[in-house]
């Protein structure tokens, strides 16, 4: 079930980001991820519009974050249900409220970016993340055009 992330969902989602951050980014130090825990709750998670999808019993199995109405800044799912049709939901209720999502993806993120690309993201750019100078791309999605 797909339904707006409340307060008392804030420690879930951040153990979610933290583990799903570690597991899907073996090439960054566990460090960074640690490190940055602290502006996800303080800065991200205040300032982003957030879905989350739960089981049965509203456990959270996933989350999405969109800033500025536009900026995907999280996109994450535990383990246990990829595959399952967790982030599609999640993909689905950001492109319902929105027009144009763009997001930044780590080009070594291969799961991610072929996600992405079935979602209908298109490359748009390439550059280094600051916080790390990895290489990323930059993702765009637009609603169609109604015929």
């Amino acid at each position: 079930m797909i339904r707006a992330a409340q307060p008392g969902d804030t420690e879930a989602i951040l153990m979610l980001w933290l583990r799903s951050s570690l597991l899907s980014h073996p090439f960054i130090a566990d460090s960074y991820w640690i490190e940055s825990l602290q502006m996800v709750r303080e800065e991200f998670l205040p300032k982003a519009r957030v879905w989350v999808d739960c089981d049965a019993n509203d456990v959270i199995c996933g989350f999405i974050g969109v800033l500025n109405q536009q900026f995907i800044g999280a996109l994450f799912v535990e383990e246990s249900h990829y595959g399952d049709g967790t982030a599609q939901r999640l993909m689905g209720a950001a492109k319902e409220e929105y027009p144009v999502l763009l997001l930044e993806v780590y080009q070594q993120n291969h799961r991610a970016i072929a996600f992405y690309h079935k979602e209908k993201f298109e490359i748009t750019a390439r550059t280094l993340h600051p916080g790390t100078d990895l290489p990323t791309y930059i993702l765009r999605w637009f609603q169609p055009l109604s015929e």
